[in-house]
C-alpha cells in the first residue's frame, strides 16, 4: 500500500515509500513510489544520462519521470517512515521539509503503513538467514512486511530476499546519520515490471569493464579482478540476479550476484535455460521475441559513439504465469493482463557510471561505440539462439 496525504492546495502530495519487491540485483535499494513508478537515490551522472538520452535508446530504458525529495522519519519505537515530496518544478528551499514533517505526523492518524526497522530485519532473517543462504539457491513464498495501525496485514506480497537485503542496508545507512531531517534527492523512474503479474526477471551486468572513469586505483583493481574471475571477461556479460516463477510449485526461484560470479561460460548458458524454464518446461516461445529485441538494442548501441555503459545492467523480463486462452483469472490471484502471455521486454538500467561526450564527468570522451557492451550482447544472442536450436 502507498499512502498519500494532501498537503497545501495546489501543491504536491507526500508519498509513503515502500521497498520494491521485485528487485533482483544491484546494491542500491529501489523503492516503490506508485504502481507504475520506482525511485532510487539520485546520482548526478545518471541524471545527466537520462536528461540527454538519445531518442533511439528511449525504448530500451525506463522512462525518466523527475526528481523527488525523500525524508526519513523515525519514531520512539524505531519505526522508519520514508516519505517523498514531488518538487513540481519548485526551487530548492521551498518548504518541502515542512511538508514532509506534516505528512509524517499525519501518517499514523490516517492509518498509513509504517516500515519497522525490526520488521525488515526479522523478515529478512526469516526469509534468508544471512549471506550463507543468499549465496545458494533460494525459493521464496508469499510473505509480508506490511502492518496497519492495529497490527493487521492488509496485503500479502511476494518478496525477493535480495531486495530485502538492499533495503535493510539502505535503512541502516540513512538512519545512522545524525541529521534525521536531511532531505535526500531521488530519481523517479518507470516501473518496467508493473504490467506483469508474475514477473520473471534476469539482471545481467554488461560489458568487459565495470569500473567508471572516476574509479580509484583500488576500486579499479577490484572490478578488474571480478571481471577476470567471471564471465564478464570471457563473454562480456554476467548474471547479477534473477527470479523465475515456477509454475509447478507456485514459488519464485531466486539467484543473486554471488551465484552469477561463480558461473563458467557453460554454466552461464545453463542458467539462461533455467531462467526460461517454468519448472515444467523450457519456454521456447520466448526465445525468438527476446532475441529480436536484443538485436534491435544491438543495432542502437552500435550507433552510439562515445557512450560507455560501465557497470550498467540489462534486464530481460517476461510473464511467468501461463494461462490457457479459455481460462479466466481467479479473483484470488493477481489480475493477469489481457495480452499475450509470452510478452517479453528488454531494458537497460543503472547509469551511475555511464559516460558520453558532453558529460561533465567525462572530460576526455571515448571514441566510437562501447565494444565491450557489444561483445556481451553478441554472445548473449548466440547463447539464446543455441537454446532455440536445442543445443
Amino acid at each position: 500500500m502507498v499512502g498519500q496525504s494532501p498537503l497545501c492546495p495546489g501543491e504536491g502530495r507526500a508519498v509513503l515509500l515502500e521497498p520494491f519487491v521485485h528487485q533482483v540485483g544491484g546494491h542500491t535499494s529501489m523503492l516503490r513510489y506508485d504502481e507504475h513508478t520506482v525511485c532510487k537515490p539520485l546520482v548526478s551522472q545518471e541524471l545527466s544520462f537520462y536528461e540527454s538520452l538519445p531518442l533511439a535508446m528511449r525504448q530500451f530504458t525506463p522512462q525518466y519521470k523527475g526528481i523527488v525529495s525523500v525524508h526519513l522519519k523515525k519514531d520512539s519505537l524505531g519505526n522508519l517512515t520514508l516519505l517523498a515530496s514531488p518538487r513540481l518544478g519548485q526551487p530548492e528551499g521551498c518548504g518541502c521539509l515542512d511538508k514532509c514533517k506534516w505528512a509524517a505526523s499525519a501518517s499514523s492518524e490516517h492509518g498509513l503503513v509504517k516500515w519497522s526497522h525490526t520488521q525488515v530485519t526479522r523478515t529478512f532473517r526469516d526469509s534468508c538467514p544471512g549471506k550463507v543462504l543468499l549465496r545458494t539457491d533460494l525459493q521464496y513464498h508469499t510473505d509480508s512486511l506490511l502492518e496497519d495501525a492495529n497490527g493487521n496485514q492488509p496485503e500479502r506480497k511476494l518478496y525477493n530476499p535480495w531486495g530485502l537485503h538492499c533495503h535493510r542496508q539502505h535503512l541502516n545507512r540513512i538512519s545512522s546519520k545524525p541529521n534525521e531531517n536531511k532531505l535526500h534527492q531521488f530519481l523517479l523512474l518507470e516501473n518496467v515490471v508493473s504490467k506483469y503479474s508474475y514477473p520473471c526477471i534476469l539482471d545481467l551486468k554488461m560489458g568487459t569493464r565495470q569500473h567508471g572513469d572516476d574509479a580509484s586505483e583500488e576500486k579499479k583493481a577490484r572490478h578488474i579482478k571480478k571481471c577476470e574471475q567471471s564471465t564478464s571477461a570471457s563473454l562480456g556479460v554476467r548474471i547479477c540476479g534473477m527470479q523465475v516463477y515456477q509454475a509447478d510449485t507456485g514459488h519464485f526461484l531466486c539467484k543473486d550476484k554471488y551465484y552469477g560470479r561463480k558461473l563458467s561460460p557453460e554454466g552461464f548458458g545453463q542458467a539462461l535455460r533455467q531462467f526460461l524454464s517454468s519448472g515444467n518446461r523450457l519456454r521456447s516461445e520466448l526465445l525468438e521475441p527476446i532475441v529480436l529485441r536484443l538485436r534491435a538494442l544491438l543495432s542502437v548501441i552500435r550507433k552510439q559513439s562515445s557512450y560507455r555503459f560501465y557497470s550498467s545492467s540489462l534486464l530481460i523480463i517476461y510473464e511467468g504465469q501461463e494461462l490457457k486462452e479459455s481460462a479466466a483469472p481467479s479473483e484470488h490471484h493477481f489480475p493477469f493482463p489481457r495480452t499475450s502471455p509470452c510478452r517479453v521486454d528488454v531494458r537497460m538500467i543503472d547509469f551511475a557510471h555511464t559516460t558520453f561526450k558532453g558529460s561533465k564527468s567525462s572530460p576526455t570522451p571515448h571514441d566510437g561505440p562501447d565494444h565491450g557492451y557489444i561483445f556481451g550482447l553478441e554472445n548473449l544472442i548466440k547463447i539464446l539462439q543455441s537454446l532455440s536450436e536445442g543445443k
